[in-house]
């Protein structure tokens, strides 16, 4: 009788710890969202490391805007400024938003330095969705047409003299 009284408490332990095993297994995000990246078709059966990204969830609202803004153009950007956001699934719909974030560090991206800038979208956009891709125009000072032509040229040639410039 005492064994089988062992046996049971043994097989209520192991329950126990399957139950809580499971309970820790449940994936569920903070906010309500559609799941932008991640397969879970062929994660069955492999084990998952601590800290490994298993899936990408982005919010149904309150939208965020990454721009990649050129090493080039970055010191016209600041925050606060207002720019028109055109999507690729969305052409004939312009986009107002705000420049929240300019982050300091460069990264590379096809071959060329970009910065990341975050932006918000002012106003409702129901037909938006996550992973859309575009064009986005951030306004700035004017500026008179002469420098729009050629300050790319004018920058080129003043970094080119600087460098062999003794």
């Amino acid at each position: 009788m005492v064994v089988a009284a062992a046996q049971e408490d043994q097989a209520q332990a192991q329950l126990a710890l399957v139950e809580e095993r499971l309970a820790r297994a449940t994936l569920t995000a903070p906010f309500e969202g559609v799941v932008v990246s991640g397969d879970l078709s062929q994660l069955l059966g492999s084990p998952v490391e601590q800290g490994k990204v298993l899936f990408e969830v982005a919010p149904l609202e309150g939208y965020r805007v990454i721009l990649q803004v050129d090493d080039r153009d970055i010191s016209h950007l600041a925050t606060g400024q207002r720019g028109q956001l055109v999507l690729s699934g969305l052409p004939d719909q312009r986009l107002p938003f705000t420049v929240s974030t300019v982050t300091p560090v460069a990264t590379q991206i096809d071959g060329r330095n970009v910065f990341r800038v975050e932006a918000r979208i002012d106003g409702a956009a129901p037909r938006l969705r996550p992973g859309m891709e575009g064009i986005g125009k951030v306004s700035i000072e004017d500026r008179s047409l002469l420098w729009v032509w050629t300050h790319t040229f004018v920058d080129w040639l003043r970094l080119s003299l600087w460098n062999w410039m003794p």
